[in-house]
């Protein structure tokens, strides 16, 4: 028996197809998908949802000349299937790999590289624009999941979209989810389109009564038109998007090809902002994922028999924050948590079954949550902000207006911070250092271990009266060779005695710096290490007795060295005036590309044999200069 899939090279291939066999296709793409998938790990559920939406709007679209702009991106497999690289599909998301978002670098179908989500309108609506300032003629569409149309951003593009007559078709996926449940009021109504058919029914029969009314005079046909506007405002379900400026046109059921391309074709020949409203099912054709579409959103390599992940490695910090939340949530009846969208990534799904009442999902809406986060520390509450470092940096001005100028005491638990990996330069969490440490009364920690998460978490809700930030990377929780001690504010820790040069290092970057140590040992070379502990404020003194011991001083980070804590350090040897030569080392002023963290952390030569190997040059240069 033939596959249909195999023949399938580019967009123009699915044209020729019927409706069976667009039916065996869908069928044949979720094989694959789920084939693919299982083995390499990636976004599964929101691509088996959209199989058929992509072939309609492949079909009656044509790529590369009509532009498609994918909100976040994550849900383009299928898209990425029907362009030429599903032979790639076996490197999906590696290190040089195909990749699981969006890629102008990749494929000239891909115009828009997007990661993060609600931003798809204001691109689409930049390249519409741009079209008819150079009186270009082509389609240009934006894809849209209902819950990134929670994020402001979306709002503000439909606003600015609504009140212009410039052609741009909004496509709304409504799958009921983001990564988790959505929640809201926009949910909520989007939620009675769907169970609401009735309204359509009595829509087209208004429609129909009105027709045969004859008009007889013009304060008839006022009358009748203010009749048919207050009946719109009581029966029309896309009335916000209407009122808008859209024309609405849905609900349309999205795994119908036949009601897709037609809906689609409408919206084609349509003048000005169009909306289309498309419902579908996360996950569809794989019961385990259509069962819990959270789980398998981004999953890991898993069984396809019994959907059950293959990977058993120990606990991520993510899950040592939410143990530790319950923890403290337990002693203390202040103690809030909100997320944008993430209550599981997070490790707040205990704490959220748990304590219902003080738990927040605010949906994608970063900004919100900072500032909603301010209020509640204004009047006496705990919040604790658990939101992924690239997600933070979108609620910079929240965080710096809103609560380190009114010195709030509001807690950031910044998840994945540092390389993250197979999602790529979107989502790497190498500048949260630098986009906080500026900011005034902000406390910025970073914990080496778990134990030292647990201290820092209770630490910053305990402790710290202003604004408080706990950074973490994605990375496994693996026991270290030393116990930490207490946390005190402001207080690093020195781990080893040295005296050729202080190593200096935060975060998942301390145990790196002890093995440093050990290599450094067998080349003769005796190297002091020192666990920060604390990016802003800095322990000064220990920092400098031990430099002024050594003479040399290196610092060791996942984050991008320009204004990191190596730049911290610098500036507070700067503000001592102690002069000494140093070496900061990080990651470069450059997208850090997708592939495990092991792969990334070897490419920019920050594993500790490669570390050590650059921090025996440093001492070499130095030791040669003053021999001349």
């Amino acid at each position: 028996m033939s596959n249909i899939l195999d023949g399938i090279n580019s967009p123009v291939d699915i044209k020729k197809l019927n409706f069976d066999e667009l039916k065996i296709l869908s069928a044949e793409i979720r094989a694959f998908l789920l084939e693919k998938v299982s083995v390499t790990g990636g976004h599964l559920a929101s691509n088996l949802g959209v199989v058929e939406l992509t072939l309609a709007i492949h079909r009656v679209f044509s790529t590369p000349n009509d532009k498609i702009v994918w909100d976040v991106g994550h849900q383009t497999y299928v898209h990425k299937i029907l362009t030429g690289r599903k032979s790639q599909f076996d490197c999906l998301r590696k290190f040089g790999g195909v990749s699981g978002f969006p890629k102008t670098s990749e494929s000239c179908h891909d115009f828009f590289n997007t990661g993060h989500s609600s931003t798809s309108i204001s691109a689409a609506l930049g390249l519409a624009r741009a079209r008819d300032i150079k009186g270009e003629k082509y389609s240009v569409i934006s894809v849209i999941g209902d819950g990134a149309l929670t994020g402001g951003m979306s709002f503000e593009a439909l606003n600015d979209a609504g009140r212009a007559m410039t052609d741009l078709i909004v496509i709304l996926n409504d799958n009921q989810m983001s990564i988790s449940r959505n929640v809201g009021g926009l949910s909520r109504h989007l939620g009675k389109i769907r169970t609401a058919p009735s309204y359509f029914e009595a829509k087209k029969k208004l429609n129909r009564i009105l027709l045969r009314i004859p008009v007889i005079g013009r304060s008839l046909f006022r009358s009748l038109e203010k009749l048919k506007r207050i009946i719109k405002y009581s029966l029309s379900p896309g009335i916000i998007f209407e009122e808008l400026g859209f024309k609405y046109l849905g609900l349309v059921d999205g795994h119908n090809q036949a009601a897709l391309e037609d809906v689609l074709r409408q919206a084609k020949r349509a003048h000005g902002p169009v909306l289309v409203h498309v419902h579908t099912l996360k996950g569809k054709g794989y019961s385990f994922a259509e069962k819990n579409p959270a789980a398998f959103h981004g999953i890991t390599p898993f069984e396809l028999k019994t959907g059950e992940t293959t990977d058993k490695h120990a606990s991520a910090f993510s899950r040592v924050f939410g143990e530790e939340m319950v923890r403290l949530a337990e002693e203390d009846s202040r103690i809030i948590a909100v997320t944008a969208a993430m209550p599981q990534g997070t490790g707040l799904g205990e704490f959220s079954a748990e304590f219902p009442n003080r738990f927040f999902d605010v949906g994608i809406a970063e900004q919100h949550a900072v500032t909603f986060a301010a209020g509640l520390a204004r009047n006496g509450m705990k919040p604790v902000v658990a939101i992924y470092s690239s997600f933070l940096q979108r609620a910079y001005d929240q965080i710096l207006h809103d609560v380190a100028i009114q010195n709030l005491h509001v807690v950031f638990a910044i998840d994945r911070a540092g390389v993250v990996g197979e999602d790529g330069e979107t989502h790497q969490g190498m500048y949260d250092i630098s986009y906080l440490r500026h900011m005034p009364n902000i406390t910025l920690m970073s914990p080496a271990n778990s134990a030292e998460l647990k201290k820092m978490i209770r630490f910053s809700v305990e402790q710290i009266n202003g604004p408080a930030a706990v950074r973490y990377s994605k990375g496994k929780v693996v026991k270290q060779s030393y116990i930490s001690g207490e946390i005190a504010f402001g207080k690093g820790e020195c781990l080893k005695i040295g005296k050729d040069v202080t190593i200096a290092a935060v975060g998942d970057m301390v145990g790196n710096a002890l093995k440093i140590a050990e290599i450094l040992e067998k080349s003769g070379l005796s190297a002091e290490v020192i666990n920060a502990r604390f990016i802003k404020p800095l322990d000064a003194k220990l920092i400098l007795d031990s430099v002024n011991k050594t003479g040399l001083i290196v610092t060791i980070e996942d984050n991008s060295v320009r204004g990191g804590f190596g730049s911290a350090v610098l500036e507070m040897l700067s503000e001592n005036n102690l002069i000494c030569r140093s070496l900061i080392l990080g990651f470069p002023d450059e997208p850090i590309p997708q592939g495990t963290r092991g792969e990334i952390f070897s490419k920019y030569g920050m594993n500790p044999i490669a570390l050590a190997d650059k921090i025996k040059r440093f001492i070499n240069s130095i030791n040669n200069t003053k021999l001349k």
